[in-house]
């Protein structure tokens, strides 16, 4: 069986407006027939290494054709998938996973516990972007040929949680292809596992063309048949990065269902009886993150030292940031202005630190003329082009309101794969992004934007450049912490100090909006990662459809 291909990148979808397909075409077939998905975003995923980068699109991508031990579905609950059940030991370090039996490969191998260990292994190496979700772990082992168990540096409750997108590859698979180490995706590396798979998941790879066409299709011997609905047979991913274009493609019938609906074209979708629109939160907050630590900035115009790395300038930007217009004007009320780069979703989220203050943007010209800046400054704000809701938008509202005060923001707009490898090699100053919190803990949060860059294997995203020894201390802490008191206090601790330091300035938390013919309804999921295996097809176009999980 062939698990990955090497495609050229031919495929264009210029050719979309050229199309013209009968919508009628998309109510036509039954349950005995094939059943195709196609199924559109403004991103692909940038490798198909499950280890090597920690990003939503991956992650979307590869939850259908890997898996993970764990699973967190829409309801926000964990769902055994290659593990059977989890518990603590009486070692409250050790905990123990029973695996599923009968569970094959793509290539027909038989799931073990090897695969487990190695793949956790693999997921904890230098290289991969998903070792700060493993930090706490010391061992691995194999107990007999279902059962695992993970020890811990200390008592960690939350360790099942950290698993949920830590896929599994087979071990003989990858050493076979010289693939036991993830490449190191920063600095471009590929490897044999960057565009081939062998998974255990729902779908095979058929056919991939990068940034244009992916084709998969359902595996015959996978193990949760009779389980799930499995009524998609098969799945066309189709990255288009126009939202105009990916609109279009719905409306003519191109795709069936467009995860990233751009956000002026709702309406529209909303009251046209051919299509269903799903909304809810995502567990996702927008930001910006400053360079408080290099001297002098590369992008800005300030030669002698970093405006930055002053408080009083950090304050000047959150006074003259308007995020309440940023919501109304910009993201049309899909979007909930927060001062918290955490989304309600997470363990240690608090109201009192999500609350937005006014603009001041007198007070911020006095910050700045104090900070040594009274005529203000010239700085570059990269922001992504092609990932989160009206992001370019965004960041050219955020120019305008420094703008206000005097600091000449220039927007350098990219594709999410060049912002990520710019954030993850530290070459930014001024930056958009989002994130995520799958743990639903904020030790998540800390572990990745807020350590110190490098140290215990953790700040692998922080490019902000802050360090803080005593910080780091209550961050590392948290994993082995197991008297909860005291590890909620020491959250509040770490979040107080994120807060007065503004090394991260954050505008709001987005609201995901689905769009997809009748025939389907996909809820959607607060990780925006639907899994297809549990989706129901509606036998009448009109009536509704539950997710069967």
């Amino acid at each position: 069986m062939t698990t990955g291909h090497t495609l050229p990148r031919s495929f264009s979808f210029r050719t979309l407006t050229l199309l013209t397909v009968l919508t009628a075409a998309l109510w036509m077939g039954s349950a005995a027939q094939a059943e195709t998905l196609r199924w559109a975003r403004s991103t692909d995923a940038s490798t198909l290494d499950p280890h090597a980068l920690n990003n939503g699109p991956n992650h979307n991508l590869l939850h259908q054709i890997y898996e993970p031990l764990i699973i967190r579905t829409a309801d926000g609950k964990l769902q055994p998938t290659l593990a059977t059940s989890w518990k603590l030991t009486s070692d409250p370090t050790v905990w123990e996973f029973k695996l599923r039996q009968g569970v094959k490969f793509h290539d027909g191998a038989a799931f073990t516990a090897d695969d487990v260990v190695f793949s956790l292994q693999r997921a904890r190496s230098p290289n991969s972007d998903m070792r700060s979700l493993l930090v706490s772990i010391t061992d691995v082992v194999k107990v007999d040929p279902s059962t695992i168990q993970i020890k811990t540096s200390g008592p960690n409750p939350l360790l099942p949680d950290s698993l949920i997108n830590i896929q599994i590859l087979n071990a003989a698979w990858a050493k076979a292809h010289n693939a036991e180490q993830p490449p190191n995706a920063t600095a471009k590396e590929e490897g044999y596992a960057t565009r081939h798979v062998n998974g255990t998941g729902p779908y095979v790879l058929v056919s991939r063309e990068q940034d244009s066409r992916t084709v998969l299709k359902l595996f015959p011997q996978y193990w949760g048949r009779g389980q799930f609905p499995l009524e998609i047979d098969e799945l066309v991913y189709l990255p288009i990065k126009s939202p105009a274009t990916r609109v279009s493609a719905r409306l003519s019938g191109e795709v069936d269902f467009v995860q990233d609906l751009p956000i002026q074209d709702i309406a529209r979708l909303k009251e046209d009886p051919r299509f269903r629109v799903n909304q809810a939160s995502e567990n996702r907050t927008i930001f910006l993150g400053l360079n408080v630590g290099t001297e002098p900035l590369k992008y800005a115009d300030v030669k002698d030292k970093n405006p930055l790395a002053d408080l009083r300038v950090r304050q000047a930007f959150q006074l003259a940031i308007d995020r309440n217009a940023i919501q109304r004007a910009v993201m049309r009320g899909l979007s909930v202005p927060t001062n918290i780069i955490s989304p309600p979703f997470v363990h240690g989220y608090e109201k009192e630190f999500a609350v937005v203050g006014k603009t001041d943007v007198e007070q911020a010209k006095k910050l700045l003329a104090d900070a040594g800046y009274p005529n203000g400054f010239g700085i570059t704000l990269h922001c992504t082009n092609d990932r989160y809701l009206n992001d370019e938008a965004i960041c050219q509202a955020v120019a305008g309101f420094l703008g206000r005060i005097g600091v000449k923001t220039t927007v350098a707009s990219r594709p999410l794969a060049i912002q990520t490898a710019a954030i993850n090699g530290q070459d930014t100053d001024f930056y958009l992004y989002g994130w995520g919190v799958p743990t639903y803990d904020s030790a998540y949060i800390f572990d990745y934007l807020v350590h110190t860059r490098g140290k215990n294997a953790r700040g692998s995203t922080n490019a902000t450049r802050y360090s803080n020894a005593e910080v780091d201390q209550q961050i590392v802490s948290l994993a082995s912490e197991g008297d909860t008191v005291k590890r909620d206090a020491t959250i509040k601790s770490i979040w107080t100090t994120v807060q007065k330091e503004l090394i991260y300035l954050p505008l709001h938390d987005q609201i995901q909006t689905y769009a997809m013919v009748r025939k389907f309804d996909i809820p959607v999921n607060p990780s925006n990662t639907p899994y297809f295996k549990l989706f129901k097809l509606a036998r009448d176009a009109d009536s509704p459809v539950a997710a069967a999980k």
